[in-house]
């Protein structure tokens, strides 16, 4: 059976698991990790990923996410590039790195957030890595050091994990380090390592519940949530995929959409390219990367190096609010 196309939105929670291939050493030293961790913080810093829990094994990684201003497809090809091209040259090596390609599943925020926090930061204290919750208090190598505030790491959003337990953060952080002990005992939690009516019901006793209820729930194997959050998803998915159709329809390219932009905007293909404030370039600008970005699914520092433009300038137009005039290129 064909596997699905993966569910790519901007904006969604998404769970994701990377291992090494024939259970090669993914993290060999300190240096591995330093890279692997520098490449994931500037994609922060690009605003392509907002990062809650994060967690560094030997073989394999787990990281939670939420898209920014591009595709999770986008920036998982730049961080696991950049560091296989580097790995292989630090360790003398050859070939493929990763075995098959990344795993990604979509998470409801409620319960998941909180609960797939908790279930990637245990992940060290169950592979043995540490002994127990003090040892993985300063473990650093897992996003748990940094919301105990024991590691700091600008780039991890730890405010919104500890916002789910109060406003002070010292009362917060202590409640989350609770949290996160009580979820020791409820062990490897297979059901939120993937997506399905199985994993989102919490197993099969729930599923044979439902079903002597007659009720019916939608599923997929690619998304962890209700009946309902799948229908949203799915549904978000197919208009997004028929939205792409239309502009595939109309433009092809970047060269091409600078050209229908400027034709539309009445403004010179040059001055698009060039550092002008004018205000009518400016935003052509602006429609420009809110298209390319959004719309087209271009990495920011692509469509910079095509504006010969900074990529955080690219990334802040990108993101502001839409423009009604994108709307006639679309």
């Amino acid at each position: 059976m064909p596997r699905q196309p993966r569910l790519d939105t901007p904006g969604v929670l998404h769970h994701v698991i990377g291992r090494g291939i024939n259970g090669v050493k993914l993290f060999s030293n300190k240096m591995d990790r330093e890279d692997f961790l520098e490449r994931l913080s500037g994609l922060c810093a690009a605003n392509a990923l907002s990062v809650y829990a994060w967690a560094l094994l030997t073989n394999h990684f787990h990281l939670l996410v939420r898209t920014g201003n591009q595709l999770l497809s986008n920036s998982m090809r730049r961080l696991l590039t950049g560091y296989v091209v580097n790995y292989n040259r630090r360790h003398k090596r050859y070939g493929h790195l990763f075995q098959n390609r990344y795993k990604s599943i979509v998470c409801e925020d409620d319960p998941y957030l909180l609960e797939l926090t908790r279930y990637i930061h245990l992940n060290p204290l169950r592979a043995g890595i540490v002994k127990d919750l003090k040892g993985l208090k300063g473990y650093q190598w897992c996003g748990h050091s940094g919301i105990m505030g024991m590691v700091k790491r600008k780039w991890q959003d730890t405010d919104t994990v500890l916002g789910h337990f109060g406003k002070r953060r010292k009362s917060a952080i202590e409640k989350y380090e609770d949290f996160v002990g009580k979820g020791i005992e409820a062990g490897s939690r297979p059901e939120l390592v993937g997506g399905g009516l199985v994993r989102s019901l919490g197993g099969w006793s729930q599923v044979l519940s439902l079903r002597r209820t007659g009720r019916r729930a939608f599923s997929d194997e690619r998304i962890l949530g209700s009946s309902e959050f799948v229908k949203k998803v799915i549904a978000g998915a197919e208009e997004k995929t028929k939205e792409t159709l239309r502009l595939s329809l109309k433009i092809s390219d970047l060269p091409s959409l600078a050209m229908k932009v400027c034709k539309g905007e009445w403004v010179d293909g040059g001055s698009l390219r060039s550092g002008l404030r004018k205000r009518d370039v400016v935003k052509s600008r602006r429609i420009f990367c809110q298209i390319a970005v959004r719309k087209m699914g271009y990495p920011g520092a692509d469509v910079a190096r095509f504006l010969g433009i900074n990529t955080s300038a690219v990334n802040r137009l990108a993101v502001s609010d839409e423009l009604k005039e994108v709307e006639k290129y679309v």
